[in-house]
């Protein structure tokens, strides 16, 4: 069992802070799905010049370029942020900058899933009937779109019914008291009363 803490969701961070702290968290997201294109990815491209390739139909030819546009374009989506961090840097958009590659790592993923489909489709064509790989083909596509989906749609769904997360209010950021005298002491001057 996961210990929670009793201040989960109530941390307390400027809107720098958040974008830093997602940034981060979606470069780290990143590592894992772009190891899993650039595998299936690789392993695509090289299919094209085996000998069995030349034995494939015509469905499964087209099936499996359909697969190698979507592992590209999965690719293109999944490094995308990275590209722009580069190009945005220092102009100080770090929030949008996260909401923009968020998008990009969304889209990345529903070509990721549509790579991996077609892919597996003309495996299972080639091991079993047609009509059986499309069958087994769309049952483990819905089973990988569950894995992704169905989990975080009842996390929000929780969330939803909760309410937002109650933040503790905030103390006023003290102000140094500095003696007269010490060096960052500044005199007020006033004018004299008449």
């Amino acid at each position: 069992m996961i210990a929670r803490a009793a201040n989960v969701g109530q941390r307390q961070e400027t809107c720098d802070e958040r974008a830093d702290r997602l940034w981060l968290e979606l470069m780290h997201e990143l590592r894992v799905v772009l190891t899993a294109v650039q595998l299936l990815l690789a392993f695509l491209l090289a299919v094209a010049f085996t000998p069995a390739y030349g034995q494939l139909r015509h469905t499964d030819r087209a099936l499996y370029l359909v697969c190698v546009l979507c592992g590209v374009g999965a690719m293109a989506a999944l490094t995308g942020p990275v590209a722009l961090h580069r190009l945005v840097t220092g102009l100080r958009l770090k929030t949008e900058m996260v909401a923009w590659a968020s998008r990009l790592v969304a889209v990345g993923m529903t070509l990721l899933l549509a790579m991996t489909s077609f892919g597996l489709l003309v495996v299972l064509r080639q091991i079993t009937s047609p009509g059986a790989a499309l069958l087994l083909d769309t049952a483990l596509a819905l089973w990988c779109a569950a894995c992704w989906l169905v989990p975080a749609s009842l996390l929000r769904r929780r969330r939803s019914r909760t309410g937002p997360v109650q933040r503790p209010p905030t103390a006023a950021p003290a102000v140094p008291v500095r003696e007269p005298g010490h060096p960052g002491h500044r005199a007020r001057h006033q004018a004299p009363v008449s």
